[in-house]
């Protein structure tokens, strides 16, 4: 009697409200280059007025959520770290005008790929030098994987 008390208890202890749930998101969503030319890629060089054309292909195993672009100067050499490829570095420099670009974008409801695809426009007035292209991809689970490339924005 005892046994079949403490395996009822430990049953309901295990067992959540959806933690048996055998479709539960417990991955991240993947942000991809296969079967597309994906872009940005490390190492591009941008000019000021032109436009960046954004395209990965975006995948999750059960549904995906969002994506946010942002750019940023990376006039101090730091990193993000997410790909081994070292691009050609200006001298380190203070900004006097740099981009900030941040825009939270939706992906359709129930999805598992999408493939993404914007224009971004070069502001003329910004500083040029060296930038970090970063994209945040979200599921509905809340998982999040990013994905940085680093730019060039030239005269």
């Amino acid at each position: 009697m005892m046994a079949l008390i403490t395996a009822s208890t430990l049953s309901i202890l295990s067992c959540g409200d959806s933690d048996c749930d055998e479709s539960k998101d417990m991955q991240k969503p993947a942000i991809s280059e296969q079967g597309i030319v994906a872009n940005p890629i490390d190492c591009q060089v941008y000019h000021r007025g032109e436009s960046i054309l954004f395209h990965y292909l975006l995948t999750d195993d059960i549904e995906l959520g969002s994506y946010n672009i942002e750019i940023h100067n990376n006039f101090d050499h730091h990193t993000h770290s997410t790909t081994a490829i070292d691009c050609e570095l200006d001298a380190k420099k203070t900004p006097q005008h740099p981009w900030v670009f941040n825009r939270d974008y939706n992906i359709p409801d129930g999805l598992r790929s999408y493939e993404a695809t914007l224009e971004i426009a070069i502001p003329t007035d910004i500083d040029t030098g060296d930038y970090h292209f970063m994209i945040r991809l979200t599921d509905k689970a809340g998982w999040q994987q990013i994905h940085s490339v680093a730019i060039k924005i030239a005269e």
